[in-house]
């Protein structure tokens, strides 16, 4: 009996499983939704797709994100951090309710999943409306309620904060979608406060949810919170009990030695975000001495009012020379390493890794598949510095999550490319003006 889909004799696999190997000339079979067999010669499918031009790896995982935010593209340039915000909440107090965050979070997940990712960790306001556009999309979306301590660009009081928290799970069982887990999502120790983070831990136990926050995004974030706190961001995240659940920390970039001894010892994750923090000024993460403390480091891009865009491939570009500039080695981190990172380390952050993250029979099949027959990708020495070095997002022809091609010749199966830019467009140009903004 065959299989639902087979990929026929792969020019390479990257496997990404625990031998690190790459593998040529290989069959990749595809049944209910899971990587069924993996070797020469499976056999028949009901889809075959011919791999001699393929290089196929494990989808991407987007460690941090924001989605919607789309939206907000180019609108904070020439900022740091602190003026990024400035500018991005007054527009998302303008452009970001319920309809502007569905037509914001497609764009975003259709951006994504042309571009390799199959897998996000996004943190953005009204959450329902966020997942429900990116499950439509097609991308497996981990996200949560967003906290802070006061109304914020949503306008949600705590406890109404705290209600729609409490109701999560069951209203993540009933937007459908590949499995993720429930998560929270406080945005940062300087915008909730200690005991405000206390009361998200106690949920988060209780429902076994994944906690994400920023943390340590840069130096002014660090001296703001220890003038209202007296603590550094991860030691408040530690005194209210976030820490000792293992969350997901996005940026990290400024963490001194008892910040990573914290974060080692209690199994939490970084998110590293290289092209946010070089446009923002924010400063290098050294995440070779991260991984050499044994903190797990994963690969973000950020929302696109910061780095602009969702390409992953720029990140572990990115990611890998910058690390290699910080530590004047460059030795400092392989191209192996990073694609490491930017999916199976990606997964176990997300407590996935069971599922995703590497080609190995049993998990679900989030695989993407990279045409190689392109002058910058000739010739293929190893596939993943080729990856890492000189594959890009227009590279990434075929797309699968959880077995469904999403993504078939670098088109969505799934939604309307021209109905989702215009939904977009139309969420933008229907917002209220900016103060002093006229329409002709």
């Amino acid at each position: 009996m065959g299989s639902d889909l087979l990929i026929r004799r792969a020019r390479y696999a990257l496997m990404c499983d625990e031998s690190g190997a790459w593998v040529e000339d290989i069959d990749i079979a595809i049944e209910g939704g899971r990587i069924a067999g993996v070797g020469r010669d499976l056999g028949d499918a009901g889809s075959v797709i011919d791999g001699r031009d393929l290089l196929v790896m494990p989808g991407l995982v987007n460690l941090h994100t924001h989605l919607a935010m789309t939206l907000l593209r180019g609108i904070a340039e020439e900022v740091d951090l602190q003026g990024f915000l400035e500018r991005v909440w007054a527009e998302e107090s303008r452009i970001m309710n319920a309809a502007g965050v569905y037509a914001g979070t497609r764009l975003g997940a259709l951006e994504a999943l042309l571009g390799g990712t199959t897998t996000t960790l996004d943190m953005y306001f009204h959450p329902r409306e966020a997942h429900r556009a990116a499950v439509d999309v097609g991308l497996r979306h981990v996200t949560g309620p967003l906290f802070f301590s006061f109304p914020g660009p949503d306008h949600l009081q705590w406890d109404e904060r705290m209600a729609l928290a409490r109701a999560w799970p069951k209203t993540l069982e009933s937007l459908g979608g590949p499995f993720v887990p429930p998560a929270l999502m406080p945005h940062a120790v300087f915008t909730v406060g200690v005991d405000n983070l206390s009361e998200i831990a106690a949920l988060a136990r209780e429902q076994g949810a994944l906690v994400h926050t920023h943390a340590s995004e840069n130096d002014r974030e660090n001296s703001d919170t220890i003038e209202a706190t007296g603590m550094r961001p991860v030691s408040a995240l530690n005194a209210s009990g976030i820490l000792a659940l293992g969350p997901v920390l996005g940026h990290g970039v400024r963490l001194d030695e008892h910040d990573r001894a914290l974060i080692s010892a209690t199994g939490t994750s970084v998110a590293h975000c290289p092209g946010s923090n070089l446009k923002l000024a924010s400063g290098a993460a050294d995440i070779v001495g991260y991984r050499e403390q044994g903190i797990r480091v994963g690969i973000g891009t950020d929302g696109c009012s910061s780095s602009n865009d969702l390409d992953m491939f720029a990140a572990m570009r990115l990611a890998t020379n910058l690390a290699r500039l910080v530590h004047d080695d460059p030795a400092a981190l392989s191209a192996r390493d990073v694609v490491r990172a930017a999916t199976i380390e990606g997964a176990r952050a997300l407590g996935l890794a069971d599922r995703i993250g590497s080609i190995e029979v049993g998990k679900e099949a989030d695989l993407i598949a990279l045409d190689v027959n392109a002058p910058h990708l000739v010739p293929v020495r190893d596939p993943y510095t080729s990856v890492v070095f000189s594959a890009g997002r227009s590279d990434v022809r075929h797309v699968f999550v959880a077995g469904e091609p999403i993504v078939l010749d670098r088109r969505s199966a799934r939604v309307d490319h021209d109905n989702v830019i215009a939904e977009a467009r139309r969420a933008v140009t229907d917002a209220s003006p900016r103060a002093g903004q006229q329409r002709l």
